[in-house]
């Protein structure tokens, strides 16, 4: 049983080791979404910042958002002095397309060759300037993700990523990615046959702009077009040894009693999870599997149901024979009220800060907008870099792993079902 162990966690913990320092946001990154009314909405860049600050809690990142509802890469170039590099950004990520040739319109050679090659002016402007840079295909719309593999837009959007690659830039098929998301979102409406104004999707009414779950699905491209690994980390124990592997965290004073074991993990990094009922996305973005891979793997267990706790909050419980096979508790929550461990609450907490900083930046935004030339927005601004500065290290604060106690305890309910991963 000892032999088997040892091999089931150090595949484990090879597995976890994985990627783990390709990610493309470093320390000391300032990192600027550039795009269209997508971006502008200012959803999906706060989902990559809370992502960052919690799977790199050392690793100091800045984030801002110059999105600009309407605009085209053209638009973008034209602003790339003043809205990218005079605000200091090392990381661009580009998102362009739709406007570009009139949501289909403009669907010819003109308005094409006016976004590539500002493309490919935006790529050679970065490279002066040191910015790395992410030319980003356009976010899907609602066609039919089995009949727009050459589409127009596509094929435009391949050619601007195909721009970056040559440049020695980044490139990043969002659009890719959310086709994928879309053929389940249709497989299920296929299979459930809802009314039509009840089918799942990714879009508002107009089949263009995205709705919550289609900002979830658009960060979930980004991040693994930026190499965000699929593991956060692995503990994994023998009930009856006590023996311990861990990969991405540390496990100490593990003792056993009566009809539990206990055991302190400290994680590296910590992870994504939102406000409540984020998890609810999961149905159709990947994200448990491929971004917030959080495995517990206890062995040896009696065959029995198991309540797990984390700093005396019920995470889930288990049968010994879940446990065994590994259990990912990322997002687990005996209530669907409530988040699950604390690393969740953490999360939670973070959410509220990270959406304060956009509020507060968008206020200076809109004081700009509405109130030029007048005193205002200078006083405001000069208040709002030192708020976001506080509100930057609160940010970090919450997100910093900390020492959870586990308990898993022998439960007396052996009728209790295990919460969701």
């Amino acid at each position: 049983m000892r032999a088997i162990f040892s091999c089931v966690a150090l595949l484990a913990a090879a597995a976890a080791a994985v990627g783990g320092d390709d990610f493309a946001l470093k320390d000391g990154d300032t990192v600027a979404f550039l795009g269209d009314s997508i971006t502008a909405a200012r959803a999906y860049g706060k989902f990559v910042e809370n992502y960052t600050l919690l799977r790199y809690p050392d690793r100091k990142v800045r984030f801002f958002n110059v999105g600009r509802g309407g605009d085209t890469a053209a638009g973008g170039l034209a602003r790339l002095k003043e809205d990218v590099f005079d605000r200091g950004a090392t990381v661009l990520t580009v998102a362009y397309g739709i406007n570009d040739i009139g949501w289909g319109t403009k669907a010819d050679d003109e308005h094409r060759n006016l976004y590539l090659n500002s493309l490919r002016e935006i790529c050679r402007q970065c490279k002066e300037k040191n910015v790395r840079v992410f030319i980003c295909s356009a976010a899907a719309t609602a066609s039919d993700p089995d009949k727009s593999e050459n589409d127009y837009l596509k094929k435009m959007c391949d050619e601007g990523m195909q721009i970056g690659r040559d440049h020695g830039a980044g490139a990043i098929d969002v659009q890719g990615e959310m086709r994928k998301i879309q053929r389940r979102i249709k497989e299920a409406n296929e299979r459930e046959k809802p009314e039509k104004d009840k089918e799942h999707t990714l879009h508002a009414r107009d089949g263009i702009h995205l709705n919550d779950l289609g900002q979830v699905a658009f960060a979930y491209a980004l991040l693994k077009g930026l190499g965000a690994p699929a593991d956060v980390s692995s503990a994994t124990l023998d009930a009856t040894t006590l023996e311990s592997v861990a990969s991405g965290c540390a496990i100490t004073e593990t003792t056993r009693g009566a009809d539990s074991i206990e055991f302190i993990r400290l994680d590296e990094g910590l992870p994504l999870n939102g406000e409540t009922f984020f998890s609810l996305h999961f149905r159709f973005v990947p994200i448990p599997d491929n971004l917030n891979r959080y495995l517990l793997m206890v062995t040896s267990l009696e065959p029995a149901r198991y309540s797990v706790t984390a700093d005396d909050r019920l995470v889930g419980t288990f049968s010994a024979a879940e446990l065994a096979d590994g259990v990912n508790i990322a997002s687990a929550t005996a209530d669907p009220w409530q988040p699950g461990g604390p690393w969740s609450a953490q999360a939670n907490i973070l959410h509220s800060l990270t959406e304060s900083r956009d509020k507060l930046d968008m206020a200076r935004m809109l004081s700009v907008a509405h109130l030029n030339g007048r005193d205002l927005p200078t006083e405001l601004a000069g208040e709002a870099i030192k708020a976001n500065a506080r509100i930057e290290e609160m940010q970090r604060l919450v997100a910093r792993p900390r020492s959870y106690r586990f308990v898993i305890r022998k439960s007396p309910d052996s009728g209790a079902k295990p919460a969701g991963g």
